[in-house]
C-alpha cells in the first residue's frame, strides 16, 4: 500500500496539523514515511503546501512527482488547482469549498468549483459549516478535510482518531474532543457524499 498525498492551503489554516496527524497514523501502522514541507510565505495568507508520502514499503524521496499524487487534500479550494500537474489521473480532489480571498485577481469562486467538479474523483466541503454544526471553532476546519480524507487515504478512522489525540493531547482534553468532533464529521460527510 502507498499513497501520495500533496497537502496545500494557506499559511495559518493547519495543512502542517494535517500532515502531522497524517504521519502519527502512518507510524502506529508500521509504515514508512517520507514528508517535505514548502512554505511559501512565512506569514498567515501565505502559501503553504507539503508532500507526504506513506508507504508499507521503503520510500526514497520525500518528493511526489508530477502525475504521481493520489490525494490533492486542500484548504481552500484555488491552491488544490494549483497542484494539479501533480494529480495521477485516477487521483482525487479533497478539497474545501471556503476560498481564501488573499489577492486581487481571485477569480469567480463558481469557475474554481467548475474545475474542481471536472474531476470524477473529488470532495468539496464545506468545512466552515460544518465546523458550526459540531460546535467546533473555525480553526478545527483541517480536521473536518482530515475526515473526509479517511476513506482515501488507507488508514482506519480509529487510527487517524489516535494519531490525532496524540498530537493535540499537549493542548487540553477540550480541544482533543473538539478536533475529534471535526473529524469525524468530516468523515461522516464524505461517508454520504463519495
Amino acid at each position: 500500500m502507498k499513497k501520495d498525498i500533496i497537502l496545500a492551503g494557506v499559511g495559518g489554516q493547519g495543512i502542517l496539523s494535517i500532515a502531522t496527524v497524517i504521519g502519527q497514523s502512518a507510524l502506529a501502522e508500521g509504515w514508512y514515511l517520507k514528508q517535505a514541507e514548502v512554505h511559501g510565505m512565512s506569514q498567515r495568507g501565505g502559501e503553504v503546501q507539503s508532500h507526504l508520502r506513506i508507504s508499507t514499503n521503503p520510500i526514497w524521496s520525500d518528493l511526489i512527482p508530477q502525475g504521481q499524487a493520489d490525494i490533492i487534500l486542500s484548504l481552500e479550494p484555488l491552491e488544490a488547482l494549483r497542484y494539479l500537474p501533480w494529480l495521477a489521473p485516477d487521483g482525487c480532489i479533497v478539497t474545501s469549498s471556503v476560498p481564501f480571498r488573499n489577492i486581487d485577481s481571485y477569480p469567480d469562486i463558481n469557475e474554481v468549483y467548475s474545475a474542481i467538479q471536472t474531476f470524477p474523483k473529488h470532495i468539496l466541503i464545506d468545512t466552515d459549516a460544518i465546523v458550526k454544526e459540531v460546535n467546533a471553532p473555525v480553526q478545527a476546519a483541517n480536521m473536518v478535510l482530515l475526515g473526509a480524507a479517511i476513506p482515501m487515504l488507507g488508514i482506519e478512522p480509529e487510527i487517524v482518531e489516535s494519531g490525532l489525540k496524540k498530537v493535540f493531547a499537549r493542548k487540553s482534553e477540550t480541544i482533543v474532543q473538539t478536533n475529534i468532533r471535526a473529524l469525524q464529521a468530516g468523515y461522516d460527510y464524505a461517508s454520504k457524499n463519495l
